[in-house]
């Protein structure tokens, strides 16, 4: 045969998309691997669509995820994601994806690799990116994953099954501690526009907070605008490399992964139009946020980088505390598809901050299930 099968499942997991392997089901060589996904995906694309593969040209539906046993005792499976650059040849291991985390449970009933008996399953789920645990409790009847609910998140047409997703102890996992400069606000240079305060927070995700007013925003821009300014972008990118020297995941500028950090604009909460023409109420929200992932605005906002957000709202003196528009029990955010929900537990003794746990709720369901096929090349390169 000119191309060759691998078994593989396709699935929607939050406001994300993605191919699911069983470890089994790749090879263990991580170049080969790297290869294998890159062709699956249809990367790299100069056009930015990746036609000739499964990815959708965009970052929140350019990812693959490998699951299987647990290497740990106290979790069920281990889940691997991959984030697969679009117009690049590259593949980054660096970070979780949460919205496709509420994928995994599902993933796992379905396979055989958990058994699912009652009305909820709880899945404990070791994510190897970081190294942290979720405990997701996925919805069954049947012995099967359930799809069919009553619960809408932003960004996905529809309700679906609700899946309540706690990432447990979430700080740190990129460098190892949860304000890796060690202060809540640190200044960082635009070049000849001066300086910027930003909060630099590793938790699910390392991410830095700046305020929209500092870039003449209100934080409820839409989507087309800001991808349309690309003097936006290049400063914003500016900053995002120097707060990845200064967290340590970059020995400089020039060779910051495209990944990390993320980079986030705050803002007290306004009424705005999201992306289904929907209005929402300036009081519906705690606080506003667009976030650039993969050089792009997502069209809701990254989970892992919502869920840092929700942790640096609960660091006092933080970018995100000081613009907040009031505390509340569940954190609200206002994001360009509607309004996010999520509850971050984080305790503060004698100025320690301590992150427990992040709560978010997701739906998932599969989409196709059978074999994916690339050429025989990738697999065996021709001498």
């Amino acid at each position: 045969m000119a191309q060759v099968s691998f078994p593989a499942t396709f699935m929607r997991g939050g406001s994300s998309k993605g191919v699911f392997f069983r470890t089994v089901a790749l090879p263990d060589d991580p170049a080969l691997r790297e290869r294998i996904l890159l062709a699956v995906l249809g990367s790299p694309d100069p056009y930015q669509r990746q036609l000739n593969g499964l990815g959708g040209g965009l970052s929140s539906v350019s990812k693959a995820v490998i699951i299987g046993p647990s290497t740990r005792p106290d979790a069920d499976v281990d889940y691997t994601f991959v984030q697969v650059d679009v117009a690049a040849p590259a593949v980054h291991l660096g970070s979780n994806c949460g919205n496709l985390s509420s994928a995994v449970g599902p993933f796992a009933i379905d396979s055989g690799l958990v058994g699912a008996n009652g009305s909820e399953a709880q899945v404990l789920i070791h994510n190897t990116n970081t190294r942290k645990l979720i405990r997701a409790r996925v919805p069954v009847a049947d012995g099967a994953p359930k799809v069919e609910g009553s619960l809408a998140i932003p960004g996905v047409a529809g309700t679906g099954a609700g899946i309540r997703l706690d990432f447990m102890d979430p700080a740190g996992p990129t460098t190892g501690t949860l304000l890796p400069t060690g202060r809540p606000v640190d200044t960082l240079s635009l070049d000849e526009e001066g300086t910027i305060e930003a909060s630099m927070v590793d938790s699910s995700n390392p991410c830095v907070f700046l305020e929209a007013e500092r870039f003449g925003l209100e934080g409820t821009e839409g989507i087309d605008a800001l991808d349309a300014d690309t003097g936006l972008a290049d400063r914003l990118e500016r900053v995002r490399r120097e707060a990845a020297v200064r967290m340590g995941l970059a020995t400089s500028p020039e060779v910051a992964r495209p990944n990390a950090p993320m980079i986030g604009l705050v803002a007290p909460p306004r009424s705005y139009r999201t992306l289904s023409g929907a209005t929402v109420a300036s009081r519906e929200a705690v606080i506003a946020a667009r976030i650039w992932s993969m050089g792009r605005v997502h069209r809701v906002l990254p989970l892992t980088g919502a869920m840092c957000l929700a942790v640096a709202c609960r660091i006092p003196g933080s970018v995100c505390a000081r613009v907040l528009a009031r505390q509340a029990d569940a954190l609200c955010i206002a994001t360009p598809s509607g309004v996010l929900p999520l509850d971050a537990s984080v305790r503060t003794d004698d100025g320690t901050v301590t992150v427990e746990q992040v709560t978010a709720w997701r739906t998932a369901r599969i989409l196709m299930k059978g074999e994916v096929f690339v050429p025989r090349s990738i697999v065996s390169p021709m001498p």
